[in-house]
C-alpha cells in the first residue's frame, strides 16, 4: 500500500512538472512573438524614418557642412543666377565697366517724384528704374516718410565739369574719394538717384543716414529694388566714401539678397571676394 502511495505522489509530481513547462513553454512564446512584433514595427519605423530623411535631403537645395554637422540652405537663402547680359546688373566704378564718352542709356524718362533740384538732365533714369523709384516715394510717403529726389542721370560731359569743380576745390586725391572721374560715375547709367530730405536741407551728406527719412531708405530701398550702393564700412571695395543718399538700381530679388548678406555690388557680382 505503501508503495502504491508513493507512485501516485511521483505520478502528480511528474504531472504537475509535464503541464508547468507546457504553459512556461507557452509564456516563451507569446513573449517572443511580442518581441518580434515590436523590433519587426522598430525596424519598420526606423525604415520610414530613413525614407523621410533621405526625401527631406534629395527635396534640399544645398547643404553647408560645419564639422560634423549638416545645414539645409532654405530656399529663399538662395542667391539669385546672375545673368551676365542683365543691364540692371552693369558694373561701373573705378576699375572696371568704365563707360565711353558717347554711352547714353536707353528709355530714359523723369519719375513722378519730388525733386530737390531744376536741372532736366538730372532728373532722368532708365525708365524701370523711374518706376521703381515711383513706388519707393509712394510707399514712403505712405508711411509718412518725405523724400527728395536730387541727381538721377549725368552725361560724360556733365561728369567732366563736375569732377574738374572738385578737384579745383579739394584737389584731385580727395575729390577721387567721393566723386566719379568721367566715365566711371553710376549716374551715367541712368540706374542711380541721389535721394536727400529736408531735415538735411536737402543736402547730399552723411548725416542723412541717421535721419528718419535716410533710416526709412535703408530698410525699405530692397523693396523696390535699390540698394545702397557705398555701404559704410565697404570703402576700401566700392572706392568711395559712405553714401546713404546713393541708391542704385538692380531688381528687387538682387537688392533684397545684398541688402541681406551685407554686399557689395562688387561682392555680389564676384569681382572682389567678400
Amino acid at each position: 500500500m505503501k508503495k502504491v502511495i508513493i507512485g501516485l505522489v511521483l505520478l502528480l509530481v511528474a504531472s504537475s512538472l509535464f503541464f508547468t513547462r507546457e504553459a512556461f513553454s507557452d509564456v516563451l512564446q507569446e513573449s517572443y512573438t511580442s518581441i518580434k512584433e515590436v523590433v519587426v514595427g522598430k525596424i519598420a519605423f526606423s525604415k520610414e524614418q530613413d525614407r523621410e530623411q533621405v526625401t527631406k535631403k534629395v527635396d534640399a537645395p544645398e547643404t553647408q557642412t560645419a564639422g560634423d554637422q549638416a545645414e539645409v540652405v532654405e530656399p529663399e537663402d538662395m542667391k539669385p543666377v546672375i545673368d551676365p547680359n542683365n543691364p540692371f546688373l552693369i558694373l561701373v566704378n573705378k576699375e572696371v565697366g568704365v563707360l565711353d564718352e558717347n554711352y547714353v542709356p536707353p528709355h530714359l524718362t523723369v519719375p513722378d517724384v519730388a525733386f530737390s533740384t531744376s536741372t532736366s538732365e538730372r532728373k532722368n533714369m532708365v525708365k524701370e528704374a523711374a518706376d521703381a523709384l515711383e513706388k519707393l516715394f509712394a510707399q514712403a510717403s505712405s508711411d509718412g516718410i518725405e523724400l527728395h529726389a536730387q541727381s538721377g542721370y549725368r552725361s560724360y560731359g556733365t561728369q567732366v565739369t563736375l569732377f574738374e569743380s572738385y578737384v579745383r576745390a579739394n584737389g584731385e586725391e580727395e575729390a577721387n574719394t567721393f566723386s566719379a572721374k568721367p566715365g566711371q560715375s553710376e549716374h551715367q547709367t541712368g540706374l542711380t538717384m541721389d535721394v536727400t530730405s529736408a531735415s538735411v536741407d536737402n543736402q547730399l551728406v552723411q548725416e542723412f543716414g541717421e535721419t528718419v527719412e535716410g533710416k526709412w531708405i535703408a530698410e525699405h530701398a530692397a523693396d523696390f529694388g535699390f540698394i545702397i550702393r557705398y555701404p559704410q564700412g565697404k570703402e576700401d571695395i566700392t572706392g568711395y566714401m559712405y553714401e546713404p543718399w546713393h541708391i542704385r538700381y538692380v531688381g528687387a530679388e538682387h537688392a533684397k539678397y545684398i541688402t541681406e548678406h551685407g554686399l557689395t555690388l562688387e561682392e555680389y557680382l564676384g569681382v572682389v571676394e567678400k
